[in-house]
């Protein structure tokens, strides 16, 4: 008899774990870890896996996707702003949507750190994107998968590549503006500062150069490039390696004082095509940004081959780009019972 009862017990247990993990496929039953795509240094994926939403909602790439085409046909420069959302979320406290969260009484926003003030957007098109998701299947799906999936399907877009994409990521209950002012690699980076922030990361430098490519796509302010065109060295000389003609045009939409908002295309060759010209125009001295030029001309380490290789291949780009963005979006996630699944981005529940 006993033996029937604890037997009994173990088919209820079993039943109840396999209900909930239908619902919930991955949820603390570490479903996918080991040998799911991309983990850092071959290290399991963290419960993070493709699948995840397979059962409790099947129609969330769908949804997600529906949104951003619309999105980004009405305004192409979109596709570059959720890919940066993406990114500078997963360098802060890792891939958890804190980079969403609005200031309120016990959250000091990151939208308001060097890197990402009067600079971040697309979130109202993240916020139209988990609103329709809420209706489809209402608490399901986290503001960091949808962050995920709209960087990923902002590429696809644009031209770029696909890749299979681990889901199962959780939203934070914290944000942390310090954090934000110091993971954030800055326009006017040395390669070695890059090097080392993404190091922080556990990204190395072909993740680095591959990663720097999303800049084939979007726009920069004037502020963050002004430094190039006036006072590179302190000597209130421009830089040197800037190609004279992009100089002079640069200068024509960034003035020495004002207009610091004024936009330049990162890609001024095909702004909203995600393809390998980046690389091009920074062997070609028309790298927009400090942080491009410096992958070609900073002395360290393997970025000059990298940033060549690249620009003669565009193949081998697109590999290591879907590559560099898995590996990215499983920085230090939030799974199984950590954090929630926030009914709206910008607040906790």
């Amino acid at each position: 008899m006993a033996y029937f009862k604890v037997a009994f017990g173990f088919l209820v247990t079993a039943f109840l774990s396999a209900t909930v993990s239908l619902a919930h496929p991955g949820l603390g039953f570490g479903w996918g870890g080991v040998g799911a795509p991309g983990g850092q240094s071959g290290a399991p994926s963290y419960g993070l896996f493709p699948q995840f939403y397979q059962f409790s909602c099947p129609q969330a790439e769908d949804i997600v996707m529906s949104v951003l085409q619309k999105a980004i046909a009405k305004e192409p420069r979109m596709a570059a702003s959720l890919l940066r959302l993406h990114f500078h979320d997963c360098f802060v406290q890792g891939c958890d949507a804190s980079i969403l969260l609005d200031n309120s009484a016990t959250i000091v926003s990151e939208k308001n750190s060097l890197p990402n003030r009067n600079s971040v957007r697309g979130f109202e098109v993240i916020d139209e994107i988990k609103a329709r998701l809420e209706e489809a299947c209402p608490q399901t799906v986290s503001c960091a998968d949808i962050l995920a999936m709209a960087a990923r399907g902002s590429t696809v877009l644009s031209g770029g590549p696909s890749w299979e994409l681990p889901l199962g990521r959780r939203d934070s209950k914290t944000a942390s503006l310090s954090t934000s002012n110091n993971n954030i690699p800055p326009p006017n980076s040395t390669l070695q500062n890059l090097i080392t922030l993404f190091q922080r990361q556990g990204l190395v430098e072909v993740d680095l150069v591959a990663l720097s490519g999303g800049h084939t796509i979007g726009v920069a302010r004037c502020a963050t490039f002004k430094q190039r065109l006036y006072n590179q060295n302190g000597n209130n000389l421009p830089d040197q390696t800037l190609e004279r003609t992009y100089y002079y045009g640069l200068k024509s939409v960034c003035p020495k004082s004002g207009g610091d908002n004024n936009i330049s295309p990162l890609d001024f060759g095909s702004p909203v095509k995600f393809d390998n010209l980046y690389f091009k125009l920074i062997l070609w001295g028309k790298g927009l940004l400090n942080s491009d030029e410096v992958l070609l001309t900073g002395n360290v380490g393997n970025t000059m081959e990298l940033v060549k290789a690249y620009a003669k291949d565009e193949n081998l780009f697109f590999k290591q780009f879907a590559k560099s963005m898995i590996k990215m979006g499983n920085i230090s996630p939030l799974t199984g019972f950590n954090g929630e699944v926030r009914k709206n981005c910008r607040l906790v529940n």
